[in-house]
């Protein structure tokens, strides 16, 4: 029976029903494109490209690996982890001679694969250049269709691709740009690849010895390509293949395994996202509880005086809470259905945009199934469901009696459990912004902050009636002497608490959590950047607009009055944690360089010591002449001692060993920037480094605009993530206030019987959402700024977050906008009506 009623409720409150659907299917739709990407990140399938004729390619373990093992209670646990090193992993080259011995195999081919970046003006069109001997080539196979291959040091075979783009021809002089100083090679031929799978890279193929000259790893190769013998299974060469191999970290794939070997990025990029959407729709579905819940709340109370007199005629609570989720579950399904299948093009869109932003790789493809989908649906039912629920508990528990007594109106005081609830939600709050001081790294404090954002508008949503009563008393005498609309405005406020909360709480939660959005990253980036800037010393800086600074360039520089420091980047892992980690040039370092040392110092700097930032030798417990083992970009262990301590951390890096330490292991060993110490001008300096392309000669200054702008271009991608979660709430603010207003129809023509004209009912709405805006504006700012602030303590040591002022100004304007237009336009509707006809209406 009460499914009938539900159903017949539902199709004749359609209008009732539309807020709670939009939520709801503004949810589905976010949760689904969130799903979407997390499944891409567990299941995204890599394609292989340069491995199309390989079946099976052996490869280095690009893991870390911790086994820790536990006896307890007579039982073993032995727990087994792993996590990826940051650069390629190398293979010796001898293993070329073990495989050439498994049965069934039939060519045995060395891989190299480095840095190769062509200095066209046109460039690549977005595709990664790589460096290869020709001697590989087979492994798609590229054949050439025109010149020779190349035999001689300064031959080069380039890809049809790339000839067609750059309009190369064999003869023709291409400078190179790779893990050495820029050379010009001889075009000998252009090669082109079986089929249509090369999509995503471009190939230059060197001779043997330039490839090893360029690769710079002698004895070792970046992958070996097996190829079976006719009438070989790849499976059962897969097999032997791993067979010949045990004893070492090799690791064979084939299939859709060699796609990873192949993209380290986006291997890597994998991890990234699925962070990226388990952190999206985390944050998603906590958003969506809050406003889910708040829709279905206001839901509710607009229909207080038809499910009180369901009461009065013998309605049990049972009955009452059965209507109502059943009424939520039909809403909720049709709405996540409908949001399910809205999400599936936003989740493309939404890769789509990763890929443009160089978040994700394309090699990456977008994986979509039915799983997200019925997620989505399912979280949709159970959100409405228990929204019904949460909404319901008082109607249904209150004697019959009293519900009559609330619909005619608002109690004066909100429920003792409702009361405590908020308060209980605010004391967890502040524990989490206590707890967010003292997290000192970004992983760990990311999620906190967000989570308190979530949790403190929690609190606001179930104190709201409170909250609202409060600024109405502060707000009262200032509106009353804004005339009639301002003393209607005030009564409402007073007298509709709760109503008046249910908007408090959307808005308060859009600008808290807009304002957190913006200011976390340049909090954090204003930090590092303050530290780079007052640690620099030099008095000019070499930037590159391609891979790097060569070596050679900054030899160019070194006098024995000028020193130029080379700083090269990468990350490394001590034991399973990461850590960012440089590589400078120890001569003369003092020079151009100051991260504020406070133990050790810097002059003992080798290729066997490193220096720590306070956070790494806090966490790791080091201290000068500490021995500090940990594994380098490429998987290559190493024992170091630690030689000093500096406060610069956050500009710096966690640890600072000498450069050619870190250059020989990682896959660009270019530097990121040369640090000059010199009396020679601008101009001098740009002549000496005039024959290296793309290199300039820019003030600290400058080169600290330049790290900006990098700055800037990530915080795009955490801007574009989480924008969606803002949209949604931007669009539950205008849901809410239209279900808001549009409930009050009757209220209006009764005011407009009793004398008020239409442009003081209008004025009366307006400052009634200025009122809200007001409130919610402050209480938004609040939780933002004790959200901030405590993130910077934990991040940056001191209370310092970074808020622009224009920026601020600007969110709550779209705030305020959002508010206006919300209230304005179904305010507009309700008066179209003439008066008498709604007054004498039946409801």
């Amino acid at each position: 029976m009460m499914l009938r009623y539900a159903l017949r409720t539902v199709r004749h409150r359609k209008g009732g029903f539309l807020g709670a659907f939009l939520a709801l299917m503004c949810a589905a739709a976010l949760i689904t494109a969130c799903g979407t990407l997390l499944e891409t990140g567990l299941r995204g399938t890599i394609g292989t490209e340069r491995y199309a004729a390989t079946p099976v390619v052996v490869s280095a373990d690009q893991n870390v690996h911790r086994t820790t093992v536990k006896h307890k209670k007579g039982k073993t646990k032995t727990k087994h982890k792993a996590k990826p090193i940051a650069e390629r992993a190398w293979l010796p080259e001898n293993l070329t001679t073990t495989l050439s011995r498994v049965p069934g195999a039939d060519r045995v081919i060395p891989e190299l694969t480095f840095l190769a970046e062509p200095l066209t003006p046109t460039g690549t069109g977005g595709r990664t250049a790589y460096g290869h001997a020709w001697d590989s080539a087979a492994l798609t196979p590229y054949t050439l269709t025109t010149g020779t291959p190349p035999r001689a040091r300064d031959d080069l075979v380039v890809d049809r691709y790339l000839a067609d783009r750059a309009r190369l021809k064999p003869g023709d002089r291409l400078t190179v740009q790779s893990t050495r100083s820029p050379r010009t090679y001889r075009v000998t031929g252009i090669a082109a690849p079986t089929g249509d799978e090369i999509r995503h890279q471009t190939s230059l193929f060197f001779s043997t010895a330039e490839a090893r000259h360029l690769a710079a790893h002698p004895g070792q190769v970046t992958a070996i390509g097996v190829v079976p013998a006719k009438g070989t299974d790849t499976a059962d060469l897969k097999a032997a293949v791993a067979k010949a191999l045990r004893g070492t970290t090799a690791q064979v794939s084939a299939g859709d395994e060699r796609g990873p070997v192949e993209f380290l990025d986006a291997a890597a990029a994998r991890i990234k996202l699925v962070s990226m959407g388990g952190a999206m729709g985390g944050t998603s579905l906590l958003v969506a509880v809050l406003v889910v819940v708040g829709t279905f709340a206001l839901s509710v109370q607009q229909r207080h005086r038809e499910l009180a007199l369901l009461r009065a005629i013998a309605a049990t609570p049972g009955q009452i809470r059965k209507l109502l989720g059943r009424e939520a579950l039909l809403v909720g399904a049709a709405a996540g259905v409908a949001g399910a299948l809205a999400g599936l093009p936003l989740g493309s869109s939404l890769h789509g945009r990763f890929v443009a932003l160089g978040a994700v790789p394309a090699t990456l493809q977008h994986t979509v199934s039915v799983f997200p989908l019925f997620a989505a649906v399912a979280a949709t039912l159970i959100g409405a469901w228990a929204a019904a629920r949460v909404s319901s508990r008082r109607i249904a528990r209150i004697r019959p009696a009293e519900a009559l007594a609330e619909a005619a109106a608002e109690r004066g005081r909100p429920a003792w459990g409702r009361t405590l609830a908020g308060l209980v939600l605010l004391a967890g709050g502040t524990a989490l912004i206590a707890v967010l001081s003292i997290l000192r790294t970004e992983p760990a404090s990311t999620p906190v902050t967000f989570l308190a954002v979530v949790v403190l508008a929690s609190s606001v949503a179930l104190l709201g009636p409170l909250l609202v009563r409060a600024a109405a008393a502060v707000l009262g005498a200032p509106l009353r002497l804004s005339g009639p609309g301002g003393r209607l405005a005030t009564a409402n406020l007073r007298g509709n608490a709760a109503r008046m909360a249910s908007v408090v709480t959307p808005l308060t939660l859009l600008i808290g959590m807009t304002c957190t959005v913006l200011f976390v990253q340049p909090t954090l980036g204003h930090a590092a950047r303050a530290q780079a800037r007052e640690g620099i010393r030099a008095d000019w800086v070499l930037a590159a607009e391609g891979p790097g600074v060569p070596a050679q360039a900054a030899r160019q520089l070194r006098t024995d009055r000028d020193v130029a420091t080379e700083v090269v980047r990468t990350t490394v892992r001590v034991g399973l944690d990461k850590y960012a980690a440089q590589g400078v040039s120890p001569a003369g370092l003092t020079r151009t360089w100051d991260p504020d040392v406070t133990a050790g110092s810097l002059a003992e700097l080798t290729h066997n010591t490193v220096a720590v930032s306070e956070l790494a030798a806090d966490q790791l417990h080091l201290k000068p002449g500490s021995t500090l083992k940990l594994t380098l970009g490429d998987g290559t262990p190493a024992t170091l001692t630690v030689v000093a301590v500096y406060a610069k951390g956050l500009g710096f890096g966690d640890l600072t060993m000498a450069h050619d330490l870190v250059a020989h292991h990682v896959d660009n060993p270019l530097a990121a920037t040369v640090l000059v110490s010199t009396a020679r001008s601008q101009e001098e300096l740009a002549a000496a480094v005039r024959k290296f392309p793309g290199v300039r000669v820019v003030s600290p200054a400058a080169a600290d605009s330049l790290q900006a702008e990098r700055l800037q271009a990530n915080a795009e991608v955490n801007y574009f993530a989480m924008g969606l979660v803002l949209a949604f709430t931007a669009i539950a603010v205008v849901n809410t206030l239209a279900m808001s207003v549009s409930e009050r129809v009757r209220e209006f023509a009764l005011l407009r019987l009793a004398g008020a004209t239409r442009r003081q009912v209008l004025r009366m709405l307006r400052i009634e959402a200025l009122s809200v805006l007001l409130l919610a504006t402050t209480l938004g700012s609040g939780i933002a700024l004790a959200v901030l602030t405590a993130f910077s303590i934990g991040m940056t040591g001191s209370a310092a977050p970074a808020v622009t002022p224009l920026v601020y100004v600007t969110v709550v304007a779209a705030a305020g906008l959002l508010a206006l237009v919300g209230t304005a336009l179904p305010g507009r509707v309700a008066l179209k009506a003439r008066p008498v006809t709604v007054a004498t209406a039946r409801e």
